[in-house]
């Protein structure tokens, strides 16, 4: 679960999508393995777990098996997250500071509006080009399924913007 609170967030829906997002990227067993996935490295497996020790910066730990220094909950790279840093004026990469990077990528990419609303499918679509974990985004990396994300932000406590468990064969075409 996130650590900044629904209403800092922007709701509810925000939260579970920060979840969700958590959910693609870490996983459900390195997420129980470690700090919530907020101190994982890239290139951890469930039982082969890779963290960092301290919330004072990013950890700027390179992994050469998959070329990137990604790190925490939402596998934040190390090359955007000075200017974030400043940009947000965050205080360091701690929990609450990773939450509030994510969902500046949210309105970056315009989906907070959509997120908030419940429109999932649609939020999912215009944030995957960030997030290599979810469907269509192309980065040759495992891409988990448009449903199996559905019910991870439903668990979450995610609301749909009124559309029934149907509407997703629809629009999981787009994606």
């Amino acid at each position: 679960m996130p650590r900044i609170t629904a209403d800092r967030a922007g709701g509810v829906n925000v939260c579970a999508m920060l979840d969700t997002l958590a959910y693609a990227e870490i996983g459900p067993e390195m997420l129980a393995d470690s700090d919530d996935g907020y101190n994982v490295l890239v290139g951890s497996l469930p039982g082969r777990m890779l963290t960092f020790g301290s919330y004072a910066d990013h950890p700027d730990v390179y992994h050469a098996a998959t070329d990137s220094t990604a790190a925490g909950r939402y596998q934040i790279l190390s090359r955007y997250w000075p200017h974030y840093r400043a940009q947000l004026g965050l205080p360091d990469f701690g929990p609450l500071s990773q939450d509030r990077y994510a969902i500046q990528q949210f309105r970056e990419q315009r989906a907070l509006p959509l997120i908030q609303a419940g429109r999932f499918i649609d939020a999912i679509a215009a944030i995957r080009n960030i997030w290599a974990s979810l469907p269509g985004a192309g980065y040759d990396q495992h891409e988990h399924d448009i449903d199996t994300l559905a019910r991870a932000y439903e668990a979450a406590g995610g609301k749909f913007s009124g559309r029934s468990r149907d509407w997703y064969d629809e629009v999981e075409k787009r994606l």
